[in-house]
């Protein structure tokens, strides 16, 4: 984990600065690889920042069109709206908390064991139908033919 107290003289500007900034905020040591994670989200919210600002200042000035900061700022907030999303209201959360609290958990019966639920729920049985080996048809004894049953053997030569 790296540290406030570290060398900083041969890492990158834009390191510094991430490490400056996480000094500032009171985060007392973090890994090595936070900044570097920090840049590469930098690096692609500004690439699509810029992108789109240039889609929303040709679409309103033509092709080739320079960007201006209302191209910027309209850029940002579709970003915003549709990237970054908060948690929830407290209210609502509380609300649903409320209203799945209402129904009471069912009693536990005293019962020795292990306590599973029903076994409809359970992954312990297996989920498919085994079949039994087929059925032996019942097969008529072979009819003994004629040279079968003289003494001798049956056998002409």
């Amino acid at each position: 984990m790296s540290s406030p107290t570290e060398d900083f003289s041969k890492t990158p500007k834009d390191a510094r600065l991430i490490h400056l900034i996480m000094t500032s905020l009171g985060v007392p040591a973090y890994s090595q690889s936070v900044p570097l994670q920090l840049l590469t989200f930098a690096h692609r919210y500004t690439q699509q920042i810029i992108q789109d600002s240039h889609v929303y200042a040709e679409h309103a000035r033509g092709t080739n069109a320079a960007i201006n900061v209302d191209d910027v700022r309209l850029a940002i907030a579709s970003q915003i709206n549709h990237s970054f999303t908060g948690p929830p209201p407290k209210e609502f959360l509380l609300e649903l908390a409320n209203e799945r609290n209402r129904k009471p958990l069912p009693q536990v019966l005293p019962a020795y064991g292990l306590r599973l639920p029903p076994e409809k729920y359970c992954l312990t049985q297996p989920n498919w139908a085994t079949q039994g080996p087929p059925p032996q048809e019942q097969q008529p004894p072979q009819q003994q033919t004629e040279q079968e049953n003289k003494p001798g053997g049956g056998e002409t030569r």
